[in-house]
């Protein structure tokens, strides 16, 4: 491996930069996941470590990385073993360990030694995967794992010492009530994590729900999820975790400073298959294809595909779109400044009705959703899209 030329800490004008490390392996597909995945072998542990090791090997690291995120897939499929190879290839490449450093675990996988290895590299942060706390619910999901695995590794975790630790919850599943998805709410609160996600179920192409939405087992509710929706925000609120990103909730000093530099349209570099990237002007992503990725791998070359140019046009885009999904909003003066050459008319037209119709707040410059604006923010985004397709500049 050549030398890695990082620029120290404060030099120059730091812009966030975040790796995303993807782990394909999963021991059973959920009936809901459309991420790439593969149930692992042997070979394809080592294969999958060593590629990841000389991908990064390839990248330009001209600056530090802030954060550091591993999801899946399953990482804590991989043994105490390989996860300190990976992690010290982490450490390695990156410019030493990062401010934020997450890990998705499963329940299931959640040991002490694995735990006990994360810790030793320096990660910051643990993201467990419950869904539900509820026999049936995890049934209809496919989750491989029971309401004891759950209680049981978020124990193992506390005691570990992470710095913060995440429950993800999904809601508007299958035969889930109102009453059903408050009583998993209030459990999750009632662990006290730092964090808690909550993701409304969605239905992706060429996964288990989507075959039974299409053969009518079951069906799509916008109403019902509005409402859990708001009962949600208004549930957490009330039990001290603060919304900051429409699926997101934290204490005060434990949002997830990946996901922010994500939404805010920085930069981050993707390892291993299917991971994405943008960086460096352009923006990618691996081939969904663990023997594939390795092969270019071993003849030198990163497996990008689907390479797209940053346009002005383009990140001013999806700074809005994934930006107003944030309660703090977008600060349309900051990027007016750093895209000029973006079509500003159409934004500001945009922004303005926003505002005019009660969906938005539009003040001294920072465009902010509405509780109401936030209930309907995937239309909002295809608005923007909408707006500004016939205007991006080339």
């Amino acid at each position: 491996m050549s030398e890695i030329k990082v620029l120290p800490k404060g030099a120059s004008k730091h812009v966030s930069l975040g790796v995303y490390v993807h782990v394909p392996f999963c021991a059973k597909t959920c009936d809901y996941c459309a991420f790439y995945q593969v149930s692992p072998t042997v070979p394809m542990l080592r294969q999958y470590l060593d590629g990841v090791s000389a991908e990064a090997g390839m990248v330009e690291w001209i600056r530090p990385v802030d954060t550091v995120f591993w999801g899946g897939g399953t990482p804590g499929l991989l043994s105490p073993g390989d996860l300190r190879k990976l992690g010290e290839t982490v450490k390695a490449n990156f410019g030493g360990v990062p401010t934020e450093w997450s890990v998705e675990m499963a329940p299931a996988s959640v040991t002490e030694a694995r735990l006990a290895v994360l810790r030793e590299l320096g990660v910051t942060r643990i993201s467990m995967g419950a869904q539900s706390f509820q026999p049936d619910l995890l049934a209809a999901l496919g989750r491989p794992h029971t309401r004891e695995q759950i209680l049981r590794a978020y124990d193992r975790i506390r005691a570990a010492g992470f710095a913060s630790v995440n429950i993800d919850m999904m809601f508007a599943l299958p035969g889930q009530d109102e009453a059903a998805w408050l009583a998993d709410v209030r459990e999750a609160v009632s662990l006290a994590p730092d964090h808690i996600s909550t993701y409304c179920l969605t239905f992706e192409e060429d996964t288990a729900l989507w075959v039974k939405l299409s053969e009518g087992k079951v069906k799509l509710d916008p109403e019902r999820e509005a409402q859990l929706y708001e009962k949600t925000w208004e549930e957490l609120g009330a039990a001290g975790y603060a919304q900051y990103e429409i699926s997101n909730f934290a204490r005060p000093g434990h949002a997830c400073l990946h996901n922010l530099n994500t939404w805010r349209m920085h930069e981050w570099i993707g390892l291993g298959p299917s991971a994405a990237s943008q960086y460096a002007g352009w923006r990618g992503t691996n081939i969904s294809d663990l023997a594939a990725w390795s092969e270019k791998l071993g003849r030198g070359e990163r497996a990008t595909e689907d390479r797209t140019a940053l346009t002005p046009g383009l990140l001013l885009e999806d700074a809005l779109v994934f930006g107003l999904r944030m309660n703090e909003g977008v600060d349309l003066t900051a990027l007016r400044t750093n895209h000029p050459q973006a079509p500003w008319a159409a934004v500001d037209q945009l922004a303005e009705r926003l505002a005019a119709e009660g969906l938005a707040t539009l003040s001294e410059g920072r465009l902010a959703l509405t509780l109401r604006g936030r209930l309907i923010a995937d239309a909002i985004g295809t608005e923007i899209m909408s707006a500004m397709e016939t205007d991006l500049p080339a």
